[in-house]
């Protein structure tokens, strides 16, 4: 976190307490806090999407808050009342109501109109992975590293088709919202999110890539792209700290599997598929 933001906004919040402001500016205090620290708070810099997510989410929690003790709503209550019907409120009440839409408009009319800006630096797609990473305390060599599940294909046809009916299971409850329900990089999140989501459907993408290389990205996720990945403002978690990596390589045989792909050999022999075709 970045201290130098997050401890003002802390201090400020202690110091407010003391002078016992209404309700309503307390928990306008807060929100605002929570905003400061959820978009500037951060040394990776949080997506758009999830701060907008995570404030939707604060908001409901302060309205519970209110709502749950009749004292703390009565004194939100009453004084809104008096903001919407009492005369003398009249003209900021106006104001506020052309201010609102006008300020959303804005918004919009900046965003849309704003011109594209290119990166500070060149981007890599397909950044060079390390050598080596550690995934649950295990440490991977990635020039060595492989499918431990993916001879099952010919081994043990049966356990290959669990597997990646698995992986399908891991894929639907966690990565579809930004892939997408056919893997093209076009799930609900995607638009909120730069660069969009990988089209694995094109033949350029995992087609060209070895599973070790997946493996990486899904462990690591956006926070552990090297500095030439960047800039990167994806969502994507270190999905390590949510799977296994059984159910990592299972989504990995899902992704193969749906989109009708080979992960790039990694020595010539390899190129032999399992039905003998190169």
């Amino acid at each position: 976190m970045s201290w130098l933001i997050v401890a003002p906004v802390l201090v400020a919040l202690v110091a407010l307490r003391f002078l016992k402001p209404s309700m309503i500016v307390w928990l306008l205090a807060w929100w605002v806090a929570l905003w400061v620290i959820a978009d500037f708070g951060f040394a990776t810099p949080v997506p758009q999407s999830v701060v907008r997510l995570y404030m939707g989410i604060v908001t409901l929690a302060l309205l519970s808050y209110v709502t749950a003790d009749p004292e703390r709503w009565r004194q939100v209550r009453q004084p809104t009342e008096r903001f919407l019907t009492e005369r003398q409120y009249l003209p900021a009440l106006v104001l506020l109501a052309i201010l609102i839409p006008a300020a959303l408009a804005a918004r919009v009319y900046f965003d849309v109109t704003a011109p594209p800006r290119p990166p500070t630096f060149g981007r890599t797609i397909h950044p060079a992975p390390p050598d080596q990473i550690t995934v649950h305390d295990e440490a991977h060599n990635l020039t060595t590293l492989e499918n431990p599940y993916r001879r099952l294909e010919a081994n043990d046809p049966d356990d290959f088709r669990r597997r990646v009916a698995e992986g399908r299971r891991v894929y639907y409850q966690n990565c579809f919202f930004c892939h997408g329900d056919l893997m093209r990089g076009e799930g609900i999140y995607a638009s909120a999110l730069n660069p969009i989501p990988t089209d694995f459907q094109d033949s350029g993408t995992i087609a060209q890539l070895q599973e070790s290389f997946l493996f990486w990205r899904i462990a690591k996720g956006g926070p552990g792209l090297p500095e030439e990945g960047g800039p990167w403002m994806s969502a994507m978690p270190a999905w390590e700290s949510f799977l296994s990596e059984e159910e990592m390589w299972n989504v990995i045989l899902f992704l193969y599997d749906f989109t009708g792909s080979r992960p790039r050999a990694r020595h010539a022999e390899d190129a032999v598929t399992t039905d003998g075709e190169h």
